[in-house]
């Protein structure tokens, strides 16, 4: 998963400074809840996950890398959303390429019949493209795509992101206006 450099990352630091992950899970559960089951709604494609196998899945991505995650609980937050971004985005890529035939022998199909099935799922593909301009803007200007992430996928008010991102209301807001604009127009 790629993050930018300028979002507050989980670091490894002494455990009795700050709670553990666990302490952190069981306090922030409604609202790790609340940002999967919307993340869950966003992406349309995976029907495989329900909002608690997303909150387990994310747990245990955490848990796997070995550290405490240092920072307040918006941060906190951001940090879980990102990794459940990360999870429902590979769960899509899994998904595609076992609909494309992985290594399956591929056949010849007649196009009257590609051309008359409608797609199943556009969302899915939406959620790539999202995902892939999110990348991009990320690249270009990383606080647009922190914005993005923390509003859009986290769920979090222009106050509470001024607050993590250290700047000020109007700020976010112009921000998030911004990245909107642009992500628009890469999606097109």
């Amino acid at each position: 998963m790629k993050i930018p450099a300028s979002t507050p990352q989980p670091s490894a630091i002494n455990a009795a400074a700050t709670p553990t992950l666990d302490q952190r899970f069981a306090a922030s559960y409604a609202d790790l809840r609340r940002i999967a089951q919307a993340r869950l709604h966003r992406s349309g494609g995976a029907e495989s996950l329900d909002t608690t196998s997303l909150v387990n899945e994310c747990y245990l991505k955490l848990r796997s890398s070995n550290s405490t995650i240092a920072g307040e609980r918006i941060a906190f937050l951001a940090y879980a959303s990102r990794t459940m971004r990360s999870i429902i985005v590979d769960l899509i890529r899994e998904s595609l390429s076992q609909r494309r035939g992985g290594d399956a022998e591929m056949v010849t199909l007649n196009t009257f019949l590609v051309d008359s099935t409608p797609n199943p799922q556009p969302e899915i593909i939406d959620v790539l493209a999202l995902n892939s301009a999110l990348d991009s803007l990320a690249a270009a200007e990383p606080r647009l795509a922190q914005v993005v992430e923390l509003r859009y996928f986290a769920g979090l008010e222009l106050h509470e992101i001024a607050e993590l991102l250290d700047c000020h209301e109007r700020t976010v807001r112009r921000d998030w206006e911004k990245a909107k604009l642009l992500l628009a127009a890469i999606l097109q």
